[in-house]
């Protein structure tokens, strides 16, 4: 091909893709701190590099978020809606204690009680929040003024969500939990028969015991949704948009949500045509190291690393259990990586270098790296499947142990209870991953489906978000059945009303048949006398 051919081919490859482009967007955006925000963070970074304009709304006591940033302007809000660092390492510490001391019944259900009483004080601060934000006629008005193209908000808390609607704009989520939980059961139809409700450590094949135990772990939720979220939720919502609206039918709104799963990680289930899958989207090549960090890895020879983090909200575990784990790491030729901040262990080997902070991805992508030890944050597996690395899962609280029970499944981790580890159990674990060649082998081929996409899932996710920009929404693709209620989504008035049809139809038949009846045996009396 000519060299001028060529150029015209690119420069009009460049002027199609261009047209498809927004040039300058607004975008309101309303985090959730803490790990939240990391991948959050992704897209603030990735919309700016486009030229897009970004404000965020964020509390005044947020841990993550910082005030100054070149990628967003800041509108601080004077509120303690945020994660407090301290207060919330103090609650990780304390849930992570109970569960070390909770072989009773009792224990358990407190440590329960404890979390429920948590989302629900935390439920309670954001709902105040987005009060003190729609009564500040100064805010809302420089928000009406503003002209934004789009909110784009984590609906794990429904500030953003509410004030998309009060300002009447469109809204993209970045989501996996809502206020009420896993969002495929808030948005997409979720039939318990083969659908495992969260927190249950079930697959999508189910035996008849396994579905009424999924069934009970539903009717579980629904309370746990009844005391901390409707609570919160239904006066706010009622308030300033109505008594006829329910504050679901808000999230269900959305015009695109941005799922940070995707059928790598969950059981297959129906989807619907505004949910986009972005798993791994933070996810990328790995880095050169540090020299120091390259040298000590390398030292490692045949043997490779192990790497250890237990992610952004817990720099420490209690002291046994860093006794144990630094002795179970001492008797093994790899060389480990572990991130603590907590007191050195009395038993750390010379093979273990501790850090305050890691390289994660990097490390992982590391072609010396054998495992990576981890609490299941999302974010942590993803990166782990991206880069093809089994696991050794040390779940924590939340939906830790829920994302391990779905890599165990698949046979690429190795699931200890933090209740219950000790030296011997921990070593016995990390061994069988390093040695049983069918967990490496297997996470490789989850890398492998991971990889094999024709579109990047943040190229996918920036599509999507600019589609809304361009479109003014996506509400072709938005269902309406969430203004439907129980009765009418379930057919039941139809199925009443056919039911009735059908009886009256019976009872019409029937009683023209004793007419009849009645009828012809008057006549043949009659003729017999």
């Amino acid at each position: 091909m000519h060299p001028q051919t060529k150029d015209q081919h690119l420069t009009l490859a460049v002027l199609l893709c261009s047209s498809h482009s927004v040039t300058g967007g607004k975008v309101l955006l309303f985090p959730v701190d803490g790990s939240h925000w990391i991948n959050m963070k992704v897209l603030v970074e990735e919309l700016h590099s486009r030229g897009h304009e970004i404000t965020m709304l964020r509390p005044s006591d947020s841990w993550y978020i910082k005030t100054e940033s070149p990628y967003y302007k800041s509108i601080n809000l004077n509120s303690s809606a945020g994660f407090d660092e301290k207060r919330f390492g103090s609650f990780v510490t304390t849930m992570v204690q109970m569960r070390r001391d909770g072989a009773s019944v009792w224990a358990r259900l407190s440590l329960e009680y404890e979390l429920v009483e948590w989302f629900y004080q935390m439920f309670k601060q954001s709902v105040l929040m987005t009060g003190d934000i729609f009564e500040n006629d100064k805010l809302m008005k420089s928000l009406r003024d503003a002209k934004y193209d789009l909110v784009l908000t984590d609906p794990f808390l429904g500030a953003g969500v509410l004030l998309s609607h009060r300002l009447g704009l469109p809204l993209v989520l970045n989501a996996r939990w809502t206020v009420q939980g896993e969002g495929h059961f808030t948005i997409a139809p979720s039939p318990l028969s083969y659908v495992p409700v969260p927190g249950s450590e079930l697959t999508d094949k189910m035996t008849f015991t396994q579905r009424i135990k999924n069934f009970m772990f539903y009717v579980f939720t629904c309370l746990q949704i009844w005391y901390v979220t409707d609570r919160n939720y239904i006066p706010f919502v009622h308030r300033y948009f109505g008594k006829d609206v329910h504050y679901m039918e808000l999230f269900q709104a959305a015009d695109i949500w941005l799922m940070r799963t995707d059928f790598i990680f969950e059981f297959p289930r129906p989807t619907m045509p505004n949910i986009v899958y972005m798993s791994g989207f933070q996810c990328k090549p790995s880095k050169p190291l540090s020299k120091e960090l390259e040298d000590f890895v390398q030292s490692s020879g045949e043997h490779g690393v192990i790497m250890m983090t237990l992610g952004t909200l817990v720099g420490k575990l209690p002291e046994d259990i860093t006794e144990d784990i630094a002795a179970a790491f001492a008797q093994l030729p790899q060389k480990v990586i572990w991130r603590h901040k907590g007191k050195r262990p009395s038993t750390l080997g010379n093979n273990t270098l501790m850090l305050d902070w890691l390289p994660q991805n990097d490390l992982l992508g590391h072609p010396k790296t054998r495992a990576f030890v981890a609490h299941g944050g999302t974010n942590g597996l993803q990166e782990a499947i991206y880069h093809g690395v089994p696991l050794v899962g040390l779940p924590l609280m939340f939906d830790q142990q829920e994302n391990f029970f779905k890599m165990r499944a698949r046979g690429v981790a190795k699931v200890l209870d933090i209740a219950t580890v000790n030296k011997d159990n921990f070593l016995e674990a990390v061994k069988e991953v390093l040695h049983d060649p069918s967990y490496s082998e297997k996470m490789k081929t989850m890398s492998n489906l991971h990889r094999d996409q024709p579109l990047k899932p943040l190229d996918r996710a920036m599509f999507w978000i600019e589609f809304v920009m361009r479109h003014n929404g996506a509400r072709h693709l938005r269902t309406e059945s969430y203004k439907m209620s129980k009765i009418q989504y379930y057919s039941i008035d139809v199925m009443g009303f056919l039911i009735g049809v059908l009886l009256l139809v019976l009872t019409l038949i029937i009683y023209a048949l004793k007419f009849l009846w009645r009828r012809l045996f008057c006549r043949r009396k009659v003729k017999k006398q």
